[in-house]
């Protein structure tokens, strides 16, 4: 008789626990951050978790009667490695959406995850323009490299740069910068006598900088991933190249916010277009920088952390207008067409594509209170990724 009663208050016991188990995973949103938070691309990870850690403190851990729940896991820039933690945090985890994705070929493996699971992909980092057509589930946060490209492409022919060589690193985004800067300055009557293109792992840019300085052309124009410009710019000034009359051009990440000031006054008057600078005039930037250099021992947001604040923001107000109740295409469906006010300025998340659209700057790095910052110049309001305007 004991016997049966202990039996029966168990299998009460784990009825009730399974039960309450099952209505606190009910009552729980999870979202699965994949970064790079070790490797070449660490500083991309460590300004994502930093701002979706801020985005989280400031509003609250609790939306629509969900409890946010953040998890984080380092795909160290492997996409192998990032396909199996996506798996892994769908199928065990069961994460309500996945997020980060620090290159592109991490965002494009966990792409049929994403769709057969229906679960909604927010890209916070990664910018080649066709990430958003490898599943419906996608929605991107960050920018494209296209976005960035032509408004330098723009600027460079109508300032005395008649004749460029690019460098950029070989991959997506590479590929990407590349083809839409020299189409729009070529079709501005701009010459591109050569195209350079690094290895990603363990680039050594000093043969192709001397090829450059052989060459004698007016400007550089470079693209690196993030963490990689420091590197650009020193070897670019030891080998004398600003002295010979060579000008450095490029996207926002040769001058990376996150390393700008380790770069030295070499990096003076550089010229770059990109859709965020820590010195965006703003009082919504102002406060973001502000915020977040104390909540993380004086480090200096860059772009990659806007990326990550707005798509935390993004799933924030899809699980307020879902009302915390239906599946990733609720969720998705909610994405779609937001607008609003960024650090950056202005955004939305166009509708059709799930890109966004923002303004592109013209930047130049200048001094500041005894610090380097891009300095805006100019605006290029609502830029779609030219890349989907074919």
């Amino acid at each position: 008789m004991q016997k049966r009663v202990f039996l029966h208050t168990t299998v009460l016991a784990l009825t009730a626990f399974f039960g309450a188990n099952s209505v606190a995973q009910d009552n729980k949103f999870k979202i699965g951050l994949i970064l790079p938070m070790t490797g070449q691309q660490a500083t991309t990870g460590r300004q994502i978790e930093a701002a979706a850690r801020l985005y989280m403190a400031q509003n609250g851990d609790s939306v629509a009667g969900k409890k946010i729940e953040l998890i984080v896991k380092d795909d160290t820039s492997i996409p192998d490695v990032t396909k199996r933690l996506a798996q892994e945090l769908v199928v065990n985890d069961k994460v309500n959406v996945l997020a980060g994705f620090g290159i592109t070929p991490s965002a494009l493996a966990t792409a049929p995850i994403a769709t057969q699971s229906k679960t909604p992909e927010v890209v916070m980092a990664a910018a080649t323009s066709s990430i958003t057509q490898a599943s419906p589930y996608i929605v991107r946060t960050s920018f494209t490299l296209p976005q960035a490209a032509v408004g330098m492409a723009d600027w460079a022919p109508k300032n005395g740069i008649k004749k460029v060589v690019t460098l950029v690193s070989d991959y997506g985004p590479g590929l990407d910068a590349e083809k839409y800067f020299k189409d729009r300055f070529l079709f501005n009557g701009g010459q591109v006598p050569e195209s350079l293109r690094v290895p990603m792992r363990n680039p050594d840019f000093a043969p192709f900088l001397q090829k450059v300085r052989d060459l004698k052309p007016d400007a550089l124009f470079v693209f690196v991933p993030s963490g990689a410009g420091a590197a650009v710019m020193k070897q670019f000034l030891e080998r004398g190249m600003d002295k010979a009359g060579i000008r450095l051009i490029g996207t926002g990440d040769v001058t990376d916010d996150d390393q700008l000031n380790d770069m030295g006054d070499g990096a003076l008057g550089v010229v770059t277009s990109h859709h965020y600078s820590a010195a965006h005039p703003s009082p919504v930037n102002k406060k973001f920088v502000e915020a977040f250099e104390k909540a993380n021992k004086g480090l200096r947001p860059n772009f990659m952390a806007v990326g990550g604040y707005d798509g935390m923001r993004v799933i924030y107000e899809a699980l307020k207008a879902t009302k915390g109740q239906g599946g990733g295409d609720a969720l998705l469906a909610a994405m779609k067409g937001q607008i609003f006010e960024s650090p950056r300025g202005p955004m939305f998340i166009d509708a059709q594509t799930r890109d966004v659209v923002q303004n592109i700057y013209l930047r130049k790095v200048e001094k500041q209170n005894g610090q380097l910052y891009n300095v805006e110049f100019d605006v290029i309001k609502d830029v779609k990724d030219p890349g989907k305007n074919k």
